[in-house]
């Protein structure tokens, strides 16, 4: 299966940007990302049973609509000024056209990992610079069967997944010519102000424990909804009470992470677990779902080296730590001194990545986010996935979570250093919950 890439060109919006929204200025929040770009891609079978060239001419369906939804996104058509703000220039999306030498119901029924990051304009790595470079890059891929596959990277320094959603919806809405217009909520720098660099300052030296030189291994694991229902059931038997299906899924990959750690260099470090929080339902405004910004923050749990790990006392400490993110702290972290509770709130968080030595596990759900939904009008995905880290030599130990196509179970993206990988992989408590990297077509049960 070869990607050769067809044509590259700038879609710009269908009308220029007023003189006085050339600035966007970036919310308090967006500086908490270090990873430059959140990769997405999503796969649309051919059930129309189009041939080539048909589905060729889907591609300027594409290229209209994103240049009209980029007119209300006006900043995701600009370039990356600093850290504190977009240059809305109207310089326009990357858009890369690509064929397939290849079918796509092929690739879905055994998915070769190597050929998933082809499917998208470019491979983000932690040491690329993003100043002076576009906030977005799109990439359709057409299959030789007619099969699309849309690659999307824009700018983590604005959108997180809720508002990955947003844009993508808005663009697959105008692709159908529904009567329904998603506008986006651009009112988070007024909500969360960002007037100097000190989060930023502060992120990058928390980063330092975070990121690390290796060799990155990343795997797909499955839990199906039956195997979540056991491991709820499990976590409550021990006395966790209501346990929703992320809290379980990443607490047992996260005792599954110590295991690994512990096998490898012989002895339990101190571990620390950093789970993304969505702050939109917390927020007591209108359209805060279609706030496009990084509406997060990070919750922070750490497993003792003289703990002893159980699914049920991690997933304590996890809900414990995502439950002190409540609306209070949203609240005391708007306006003019929000930074004194979201100083207080980072404090624990560099108290802990002082030990040494400490590992470090980042996760973020893309749960219940809506990506299957996303209709452009030939039908919705077949399959979403992320991005592979495959052989990458600066990386963090990071998790994604994301939905299955049928909702109820969820698929973890998990990157690890090459060597404790293969030791998770082969955990039998593991495999007795989640399959490594099945057809994605396989059933959800």
């Amino acid at each position: 299966m070869e990607v050769e890439i067809i044509c590259k060109e700038s879609i710009k919006p269908s009308s220029p940007t007023p003189p006085h929204l050339k600035i966007f200025n970036l919310c308090i929040l967006d500086q908490l990302i270090i990873t430059p770009y959140a990769p997405i891609i999503l796969y649309y079978p051919n059930h129309n049973h189009d041939n080539i060239y048909q589905a060729l001419q889907r591609s300027l369906v594409l290229k209209k609509s994103l240049s009209e939804t980029l007119t209300q996104f006006y900043p995701l058509a600009g370039t990356i000024k600093n850290h504190l703000t977009i240059h809305c220039n109207d310089v326009g999306a990357n858009y890369v056209l690509a064929l397939v030498r290849g079918r796509l119901d092929g690739f879905l029924r055994n998915p070769d990992y190597r050929m998933i990051n082809k499917f998208l304009p470019f491979e983000p790595s932690y040491d690329e610079s993003s100043a002076g470079g576009r906030v977005t890059h799109v990439q359709v891929n057409i299959f030789k069967c007619g099969g699309i596959a849309i690659g999307l990277c824009v700018s983590h320094k604005i959108l997180d997944g809720t508002a990955a959603y947003t844009f993508l919806k808005a663009w697959a809405n105008m692709a159908c010519g529904t009567k329904e217009v998603i506008y986006p909520n651009l009112s988070a720098p007024s909500i969360f102000p960002a007037k100097s660099m000190w989060l930023r300052d502060k992120i990058n030296v928390l980063s330092q424990s975070v990121v690390k030189e290796g060799k990155c291994s990343t795997k797909r694991f499955v839990f199906g909804s039956n195997a979540i229902a056991m491991l709820k059931t499990e976590a409550s038997r021990n006395g966790v009470k209501r346990p929703t299906r992320v809290e379980v899924v990443t607490s047992l990959i996260w005792k599954c992470a110590i295991v690994a750690s512990k096998k490898a260099f012989g002895f339990q470090k101190t571990s620390q677990l950093t789970h993304m929080v969505n702050l939109r339902k917390k927020l007591a405004i209108n359209m805060s779902r279609d706030l496009i910004c990084n509406m997060i923050w990070i919750s922070n749990a750490v497993c003792k080296a003289s703990d002893e790990p159980t699914l049920h006392g991690l997933v304590n400490k996890l809900h414990d730590s995502i439950a002190r993110i409540d609306d209070e702290f949203v609240k005391k972290a708007q306006g003019e001194e929000g930074y004194v509770a979201l100083q207080k709130s980072l404090q624990e968080l560099g108290e802990t990545g002082s030990i040494r030595p400490l590992d470090n596990y980042n996760f973020t759900s893309w749960c219940n986010m809506g990506f299957y939904d996303i209709d452009f009008g030939w039908g919705k995905p077949s399959w979403v996935s992320g991005y592979i880290g495959d052989g990458v030599p600066v990386f963090m130990n990071l998790v994604t979570l994301m939905d299955t196509k049928c909702g109820g179970g969820i698929e973890a993206w998990v990157s690890l250093d090459e060597e404790e990988m293969k030791i998770l992989q082969c955990n039998p408590e593991l495999l007795a919950y989640a399959t490594q990297d099945p057809s994605p077509l396989a059933n959800d049960s």
